[in-house]
């Protein structure tokens, strides 16, 4: 007998065992009944059958054995891909749902042979039904890892939300007590709350935006009519309160007027001038520069100190990517600083570019005064 119509004269029978195995799956299973555990796999396997039946070329075998099967343009999800589904919201791992398919591939193998006299076709039968089920994988791997990290993005982001009104009232209550002049322990502990409070808002801002971004949300951005260099300048003011030991100069040449976004080039000047402190040398300033380029302004920050490796470039506005001294991430960085900046900047139709050489590392934005 074929294999394709031992799969749907048998499909009692292979259901019986994948609901079996389904329900060792612990702890996802242990409260779930039957036509759960069973989930899709009637459709997968009709589905399965339905392949075998059919002739496929050798360009055909080649993409399906590799999970790589065309899919019709607006076709529904498969068969697999809604079990995925379904099986990560009912809390099973990404192995639990691998493992079911392994049983699933021994257990009809195993039945078939078991009930069926040798033919000719044997051989081509299972490499078809391999490549079948290999492809059914791939498609069920590719949305659950999908739905996981839809999930864990739209967690964090309710987690960052609501993270907020805390953080600002000990932020208010720092400031609070450090305008009362209670005394140097007091205000000294005050002024700790305050740097502190600042940095985890900068991490709180950076991880809520990063979540956005993977949402295929984008940077949110409210742009209006302002003065980039005096912007800049109350940035880097409040730069110099929280990293004292450091200087930042700024120079501004030109009109520097535009139609920008002002508190999301405050987050893009701080993520590149904290870049510049972390990396730079520490005796040396940053100097940040803002340029009237006609249509376009060009803000720059540059530090000396150890260059960019040639091989880092291609990496360093990637996400969760940090220096090649940042591995034990002393600092608490989640390394999303760049990556935002170069969010931030493409939000406003700019871009953002990065050099090093032994005299200096230089970030320059160019950002149209209208997008």
């Amino acid at each position: 007998m074929r294999l394709a119509d031992f799969i749907l004269r048998r499909t009692d029978a292979i259901l019986s065992e994948w609901e079996a195995f389904a329900r060792t799956l612990l702890p996802a299973a242990a409260d779930m009944r039957p036509l759960a555990l069973r989930d899709h796999a009637p459709q997968i396997l009709v589905a399965v059958a339905k392949d075998l039946s059919h002739a496929q070329s050798r360009k055909e075998q080649f993409e399906k054995s590799t999970g790589h099967a065309p899919k019709l343009a607006g076709a529904p999800e498969t068969a697999a891909q809604m079990h995925a589904l379904l099986r990560a919201r009912s809390g099973f791992d990404i192995n639990q749902m691998v493992a079911e398919y392994r049983a699933l591939r021994a257990s009809v193998l195993r039945l078939w042979i078991d009930e069926s006299a040798p033919d000719s076709h044997r051989e081509d039968d299972m490499i078809r039904f391999n490549e079948a089920i290999d492809q059914a994988i791939a498609e069920s791997v590719d949305f659950f890892s999908m739905q996981v990290d839809l999930a864990r993005n739209l967690f964090l982001g309710m987690l960052g939300h609501d993270m907020r009104s805390p953080l600002q009232t000990i932020q208010t209550t720092a400031s609070y007590l450090a305008a009362l002049n209670a005394g140097e322990q007091v205000t000294g502990a005050a002024s700790r709350l305050i740097r502190s409070g600042a940095r985890m808002q900068a991490l709180l801002d950076d991880m809520v935006d990063f979540n956005r971004t993977k949402l295929g949300l984008g940077i949110n951005i409210a742009p209006s009519d302002i003065d980039l260099g005096q912007l800049i300048g109350d940035t880097l003011d409040q730069l110099r309160i929280v990293h004292p030991e450091h200087r930042i100069e700024l120079g501004v040449v030109g009109h520097c007027r535009g139609v920008w976004d002002g508190q999301r080039l405050q987050q893009l000047v701080g993520n590149l001038v904290l870049n510049a402190i972390k990396y730079g040398a520490q005796n040396a300033p940053v100097h940040v520069t803002v340029t009237d380029k006609g249509s376009e302004v060009l803000l720059e920050v540059k530090n000396t100190g150890t260059p960019i490796e040639r091989s880092a470039f291609d990496l360093i506005f990637h996400p969760l990517h940090r220096g090649p001294n940042q591995g034990t991430n002393a600092d608490g960085s989640l390394g999303l600083g760049l990556y935002i900046a170069r969010e931030i900047a493409k939000a406003h139709g700019g871009e953002i570019k990065a050099r090093s050489d032994a005299a200096e590392t230089v970030f320059s934005v160019t950002l149209p005064r209208s997008k």
